[in-house]
């Protein structure tokens, strides 16, 4: 498929995805100076009336609705042959079904992911809307200053509950669609999005990748209450399934509250633990693209702390030193887990830390630690997974520095970062592996990089 070079007034820099109905662009808003992604109603479906209005009808729906939970709307247009598009917020974080190809989400994280996208769908059903098909396609993450969003997204089946029933067309996808989507002439009301919520559930909690429709047995580590929820979430009959995706939630909060030992802990101990999760909370996640599509948690936040030396910051047992006049960001690696669920650590420094994945003029580097890359790879092996085929690759050099035998590759661009650099090292005392993904500054050169590689410290 050949890329336009422009749709409307955004320049095209990339292909996201192809579907039956459309295809979706990654591209520059010169007004905004950001990225959107841009849906564009597939060239053999632009005379079918019914289809292009539902094109619409989806933009429609989602600017109406403007909710964080939701993939939001900036504007529709078309172009020359007819055909309209709708401008989205870009998703940067990729969708669930990348993360569930790179492996099983472990337990307590699968179990606060399928909370969030019970919560998404719960704003579809308070306002009478029904999405009809929730896969993990159609989940998104998308960062912010507040923490990595969680979005529903592909609402082009969904219909408002007053339009959902007799003689609709059958919609949804094999193995998440409920039973009842089956028969034309049943009723679809937000009970089928609570099958398709469970389906999620079997999918991200299972013990293998079974095909979608297939009887999954779930992990170790599953308690039997949350079992239950999700054998009620996806019974045959609709009326013995919740009412809707808020009640699923609910009931999948206290399933994993109850499924939780508990001992008694003095109040003092109690409270320190309550404070702690509400600080964890107040953090987030914040989902970061960059080059290579490289996520990291972040918080707000620069300079020293108590304990540690001005001039440094920290991500867990990660501290780097941070070059003169840059700042950052940090507190988990987003879609790497380590082995008690929690995200690896990982930060981002730069001049401008919210402004380095967005705006290729700007220099930084993120810096992250993964025992469960360590575990499947070495650090040649992880930078060989990283190349850059529009760039020239230099020869990959190692060099050691700050205790790390570095692997670092080196790569020129004619379009967008001008330089990117690639290395990656085991952490002394098999801690996992570092990963840097750098941008330097113009002008500069491996001395630059040298010096911010030995920087980087595991504790």
């Amino acid at each position: 498929m050949t890329s336009p070079a422009r749709i409307g007034p955004y320049r095209i820099e990339r292909l996201l995805g192809t579907g039956s109905f459309a295809t979706v662009w990654l591209g520059h808003d010169p007004v905004l100076d950001s990225r959107v992604a841009i849906k564009v109603l597939a060239e053999n479906w632009h005379h079918d009336l019914r289809v292009r209005e539902r094109f619409l009808d989806e933009a429609r729906l989602l600017r109406r609705l403007d909710d964080e939970r939701l993939v939001r709307v900036h504007a529709v247009g078309e172009l020359p042959d007819g055909r309209p598009y709708a401008v989205l917020a870009w998703a940067d974080g990729g969708s669930l079904r990348d993360r569930l190809a790179a492996g099983p989400i472990p337990v307590p994280a699968a179990l606060d992911l399928l909370a969030e996208i019970a919560a998404g769908v719960a704003v579809l059903h308070r306002h009478g809307v029904v999405h009809r098909d929730l896969t993990p396609g159609n989940v998104l993450f998308r960062s912010s200053p507040d923490g990595e969003r969680v979005l529903v997204a592909d609402l082009g089946l969904a219909k408002a509950l007053a339009a959902a029933s007799g003689l609709t067309a059958r919609a949804g996808t094999p193995g998440y669609m409920a039973p009842e989507q089956d028969d034309p002439l049943a009723v679809v009301d937000t009970r089928a999005d609570v099958y398709g919520l469970g389906r999620l559930g079997l999918r991200l909690l299972g013990a293998a990748a079974a095909p979608p429709g297939a009887t999954s047995r779930l992990r170790a580590g599953v308690a039997p209450e949350v079992a239950a929820v999700l054998r009620r979430a996806t019974a045959t009959l609709p009326a013995d399934r919740h009412p809707d995706a808020a009640a699923f939630r609910a009931a999948l909060r206290r399933a994993g509250a109850a499924s939780v030992p508990r001992s008694p802990v003095p109040v003092a101990e109690e409270r320190s633990r309550r404070a702690r999760r509400a600080g964890r909370r107040r953090r987030g996640v914040l989902g970061l693209g960059v080059a290579a599509l490289v996520a990291v948690g972040a918080t707000a936040g620069d300079g020293a702390t108590a304990g540690r030396p001005a001039g440094t910051w920290s991500s867990g047992p990660v501290t780097v030193a941070l070059p003169p006049g840059w700042r950052a960001t940090g507190t988990g690696w987003a879609g790497h887990y380590g082995a008690d669920g929690r995200l690896e650590p990982a930060l981002v420094m730069s001049p401008e830390p919210h402004r380095w994945a967005v705006d290729p003029t700007v220099p930084g580097a993120f810096v992250g630690l993964s025992a469960s890359i360590a575990a499947r790879t070495t650090p040649a092996g992880y930078v060989a997974e990283r190349p850059h085929a529009s760039c020239a690759a230099a020869p990959v050099r190692h060099t050691r520095q700050g205790g790390v035998d570095w692997v670092v590759a080196r790569f020129a661009c004619a379009a967008g970062r001008p330089v990117l650099v690639e290395a990656a090292g085991l952490a002394p005392g098999g801690r996992g592996l570092i990963y840097v993904q750098l941008t330097p500054p113009a002008g500069s050169g491996t001395d630059f990089v040298d010096a911010l590689l030995a920087g980087v410290r595991v504790r």
